[in-house]
């Protein structure tokens, strides 16, 4: 699985980063999402599905 982050979209809202600071982080210059580690494994697949289907803008999306 990859996590795919469309900075284009993003608005910045930050729930990625709440969710799980081991995967995102946001941009200091306009606060859209930063992908740490975008194959994640374990435990972080399923941090990974909640980011996704939290975050407002649709965003990010998960490739199998």
């Amino acid at each position: 699985m990859k996590i795919i982050a469309d900075t284009g979209t993003c608005v910045g809202a930050g729930q990625c980063v709440l969710t799980e600071p081991e995967l995102f982080d946001q941009s200091e210059d306009d606060g859209t999402v930063i992908v740490l580690n975008d194959t994640p494994e374990g435990e972080l697949v399923e941090k990974a599905h909640e980011a996704v289907n939290l975050c407002p803008s649709q965003a990010l999306s998960l490739q199998e």
